[in-house]
């Protein structure tokens, strides 16, 4: 401990000597010790980010399974031969937040991609994919040989319904995925093919862009191998614009985050166009053709936008159908609401006399995201607008119920929102 103290007092005391102070007599102590300690943390920082870059960033582990597997025949797609023959598909910066899901920026045929790859099933404990055997049958187990195409549908058909509820227009879906399963389009679905797509579905994200194809707010699906997809690049992967690193953010006020959140903020008018795209995606997924979808994380770093300033959603993720969460409610055992929570904020109520979990979420997307556009959007507001707008993102952020009961007050509401957004930057460049 005496050394310890001894080597702080060096660090932080020595350049603050008489002889120092003597010829720099303008500058406190306070000062320098606060520049120190500044250096110190920002250290620190620089440490941590680079000491867990390892751990998070595993491209190369995931291009290396996938092209294995793809070169012994188990796996197929649109993006197979480019990834491991030709080196079309290519790996630039490192966006992981999870070491078992990988995302990077990347190039693929000179455009700006996003590559995503789970992981987990080929990993070992010790991080080495070659220590032991890899799990191929455990992510590509089904369809087995021998499975002929009416099976094949019909899995499809049994897995969507379960996922997606039983919606009519299911069969549509199907099709669609057995298209783009048929890579070499000939007519017929190979059984490498079939595992592709198969493994592909039992991935979150990937089932809601098929199920949300349609929709301009989502990143376009560009194509896949095995269980890695690329889709499109969003310029803007933040609501602001940027967003702070994540291993600086507890170590920021939460005044000092709002302030640096503002500063890189684009202009009022276009955030209003961006939020009036954010708006029509949560129409878009309520009551949809695929049935309800909830946002289970509102948070700002998983709603981007394009360089035209057209919203995108650029992480599916936190995005869930209605059956998940219900499936995860009935029967859950339960002492308070907080118990009933499904991801970060999907929270249902607790029935305290039979100790069980209700199956309907008390707080729609809606009103979750108007609490996140609070700040957003009446941060330098027109004043003429700002009292108006505020009025209606208070009414927003109070709605609550059972989506049954509320779909016209729901209706209602947002389209008050986007009108008055609208009809303020209409008829201008903005618009």
């Amino acid at each position: 401990m005496r050394r310890l103290r001894r080597f702080v007092h060096l660090v932080l005391f020595c350049p603050l000597s008489k002889g120092l102070q003597g010829r720099l007599p303008g500058i406190k102590v306070k000062y320098l010790f606060l520049a120190w300690l500044g250096i110190f943390v920002g250290s620190w920082v620089v440490y941590m980010h680079y000491s867990s870059y390892s751990e998070l960033c595993r491209g190369h582990v995931c291009q290396m399974i996938v092209c294995d597997r793809y070169k012994k025949g188990i796996i197929s797609g649109s993006v197979c031969r480019d990834l491991c023959d030709e080196n079309a598909l290519v790996f630039q910066q490192c966006l992981s937040s999870s070491p078992t899901y990988q995302v990077y920026s990347g190039i693929w045929r000179e455009k700006a991609v996003t590559i995503k790859c789970g992981i987990e099933e080929t990993l070992k404990p010790d991080g080495n994919p070659e220590s032991g055997p890899r799990r191929d049958l455990v992510l590509f187990d089904k369809p087995t040989r021998g499975t002929s195409m009416d099976e094949f549908r019909e899995m499809l058909l049994t897995f969507l319904k379960s996922d997606l509820g039983d919606q009519p227009s299911l069969s549509n879906l199907v099709n669609r995925i057995v298209i783009m399963a048929d890579i070499n389009q000939d007519g017929r679905v190979s059984l490498a093919e079939a595992k592709s797509v198969w493994a592909l579905l039992q991935v979150n994200e990937f089932l809601l862009m098929i199920s949300l194809h349609e929709k301009e707010h989502i990143s376009k699906l560009m194509g896949y191998c095995g269980n890695l997809y690329v889709t499109e690049k969003v310029p803007h992967d933040s609501l602001y614009g940027m967003e702070v690193p994540h291993i600086l953010q507890p170590l920021l006020p939460s005044a000092v985050l709002k302030v640096i959140h503002q500063w890189f903020a684009p202009a009022w008018p276009r955030r209003a166009k961006i939020t009036i795209g954010l708006l029509e995606f949560i129409e878009e997924i309520f009551h949809g053709t695929y049935g309800n979808f909830y946002i289970c994380d509102t948070s700002t770093k998983y709603i981007g936008f394009n360089d035209k300033y057209d919203f995108k959603m650029t992480d599916l993720r936190n995005v869930v159908t209605e059956m998940a969460i219900k499936g995860f409610l009935k029967g859950r055992h339960c002492e308070q609401n907080s118990d009933c929570t499904y991801g970060k904020d999907c929270m249902a109520t607790c029935d305290k006399l039979m100790k069980q979990c209700n199956s309907d979420i008390i707080q729609p997307n809606l009103a979750k995201i108007c609490g996140l556009l609070q700040d957003y959007l009446l941060y330098g507001a027109p004043a003429d607008l700002k009292e108006e707008l505020q009025k209606q993102l208070r009414t927003c952020r109070t709605l609550s119920g059972l989506a049954s009961q509320m779909e016209v007050h729901h209706s209602l509401v947002l389209n008050n929102v986007k009108s008055l957004l609208w009809k303020r930057i209409s008829n201008t460049k903005y618009s």
